[in-house]
């Protein structure tokens, strides 16, 4: 690891050299340098593996409902019961409920869908689990650089990647060094893994330059919407798992609820709401309100507390989706290539397993004398796992769901309770989906709008109240992380054609079309930005663009 000067628009960078650099400490980002780690220790052999994380320590930019299924980390760490994981709340029973208006149907044990069934499984703050995992890693002796955020993919001359660069710190809003400036440095490495979760800023890059989804399936996504809640003891059902489906999504609009009771007296509940919908008034935060205003929901957490709020974009998509994930020097884990698994609204265990498929593959390569090349042995080795098996099943679970909503609840039932009845483990039959949400808008006036209550601030809250209890922060002197390619698109276009949807598809009310001097702008409020990256989806003519922020900024969870 020796530094070297490396120069760029402001001077000379620092270099440092790993065998392995990863980029992005949640759970598949953890889980690969934590198995080269072992792979290492288990040979008597050393490797140097860093990974950047771009939140201001591990687990503060993770978001997830969440329910985890132990399998994978079982296999990372056989003994994490005795290592103290806090994997605290087993799953106690499911509800799957179909929702009016005003009432709703509970679905029988016997009738509900294999996904639903949560047996096994454990409540979970992913993000006190991403703070775990990190600690294992650093035990193990991976360097871990919370608040550095990779912001530049770094080429070799035939090429390759060779490793990334961090983010410049003290820039102005005019873009030039302030007082306090510090250039950025770069990370080297015969592989660089990146694992930045939904529509990661280099994934995006990478899955374009590489063509890594050509002749693949158009991905998918949803917004997710979640709140944390303490509630009075007499309405705590320790491990209890709720999910809905109806009300208050139409018929046009994929989504759902979920609902589960954590131990301590808390709650964790929220919205899916997929991004292919077509209405342009449609606001997922404010759609998440009113769904905890319908009486089964509002049996669960009246009388407490909303400690914390938070959104995160997420995939929805399917393996027929998945982008190749190797490329020469590199490789996708996690939710950076789309490994969730919709149907059973789970990504944890799938990331995590996608990052040791990966490391495993590294670590031979490595071994080998091996960097720059393509990890070909990633790819077969996930199509050899339980992996692939398990996303293969549930294959078609969200394109059922795209011809319309009975379809997905009548096929859902068809694939994952029926056929499993009869002997069928995975249906016979493949869909395909060629449609990419930011396509799915319709003009405006050819819409309904929609009327949403105004919040009541006990059990449904406004935008910025929630911004509030997410401790989102960012430095206020930098420059806007959320950029556009063109800056007359948003009234020339979406304001005028769409009604502006990007002050009602963000969660944090970064957007807002104001009228000044007579003429119609968009102001874009950055410092509310939560990192959910909807924008970076939804947004129908693809003029907005993501890129990191200083590092460390950002929402800060607690608990989520």
């Amino acid at each position: 690891m020796s530094p070297e000067a490396i120069l760029s628009t402001y001077g000379p960078r620092e270099v440092m050299a790993y065998d392995v650099v990863v980029v992005g400490g949640g759970p598949a980002g953890l889980a690969t340098a934590i198995r080269l780690k072992q792979l290492a220790a288990d040979q008597g052999s050393e490797l140097s593996v860093c990974v950047l994380e771009k939140g201001s320590e591990p687990g503060a930019h993770i978001l997830s409902g969440a329910v985890m299924d132990p399998r994978a980390i079982t296999e990372l760490f056989p003994d994490w019961k005795e290592r103290g994981a806090p994997l605290l709340q087993p799953v106690t029973g499911d509800t799957l409920l179909v929702l009016r208006e005003t009432g709703a149907t509970r679905t029988p044990e016997w009738l509900m869908p294999r996904n639903f069934h949560n047996k096994g499984c454990h409540v979970i703050s992913l993000g006190a689990v991403t703070k775990w995992l990190a600690d294992q890693a650093e035990g193990l002796g991976v360097e871990i650089f919370p608040g550095f955020p990779a912001a530049e993919v770094l080429y070799s001359e035939e090429g390759a990647v060779k490793g990334v660069a961090t983010g410049n710190l003290g820039v102005g809003k005019d873009g030039e060094p302030g007082d306090n400036f510090q250039i950025g440095m770069e990370l080297h490495a015969r592989y660089t893994v990146f694992a930045e979760g939904a529509r990661g800023h280099l994934g995006k890059q990478l899955i374009a330059k590489f063509k890594l989804d050509e002749g693949k399936d158009a991905q998918t996504f949803a917004i997710g919407i979640k709140e944390l809640w303490e509630v009075p003891a007499d309405k705590a059902k320790p491990g209890l798992v709720v999910h809905t489906a109806g009300w208050p999504m139409d018929d046009s609009t994929f989504g759902g609820g979920f609902l589960y009771h954590m131990e301590g007296n808390k709650v964790t509940l929220g919205m899916v709401v997929g991004l292919a919908y077509p209405n342009p008034w449609l606001s997922p935060f404010e759609e998440m309100q009113r769904w905890k205003t319908h009486p089964s929901i509002k049996a669960h957490i009246e009388g407490g507390k909303r400690l914390g709020y938070g959104a995160r974009a997420l995939n929805n998509g399917t393996p027929q989706a998945l982008p190749k994930l190797v490329f020469p020097g590199g490789a996708l884990v996690g939710c950076d290539a789309g490994f969730l698994n919709a149907a059973r609204i789970k990504g944890s265990h799938a990331a995590i397993k996608s990052g040791m498929l990966c490391a495993e593959a590294a670590f031979e390569a490595v071994t080998a004398g091996r960097g720059g090349d393509e990890l070909t042995a990633f790819p077969e080795r996930f199509k050899t796992s339980w992996l692939y098996d398990e996303l293969w099943t549930y294959r078609n679970f969200k394109n059922w769901f795209k011809k319309s909503p009975f379809m997905g609840k009548l096929m859902t039932g068809v694939e994952h309770w029926f056929l499993p009845k009869v002997g069928v483990r995975s249906p016979p039959w493949t869909l395909h989906n060629t449609t990419k949400d930011h396509t799915t808008l319709r003009p405006a006036a050819e819409m309904p709008q929609i009327a949403y209550p105004k919040p009541d601030g006990v059990i449904s809250f406004d935008r910025l109240s929630s911004v509030f209890v997410s401790n989102t922060n960012h430095e206020e002197q930098q420059p806007a992380h959320l950029t556009l390619k063109d800056a007359s698109v948003p009234v020339r276009i979406n304001l005028a054609r769409y009604a502006g949807p990007e002050s009602r598809y963000c969660p944090a009310g970064v957007y807002e079309f104001v009228n000044k001097d007579g003429a119609d702008q968009l102001v874009i409020n950055a410092q509310n930005c939560v990192h959910c990256k909807t924008c970076d989806i939804k947004d129908p003519t693809q003029n907005i663009a993501w890129v990191t922020p200083e590092g460390g900024g950002g929402p800060n969870y607690a608990g989520m």
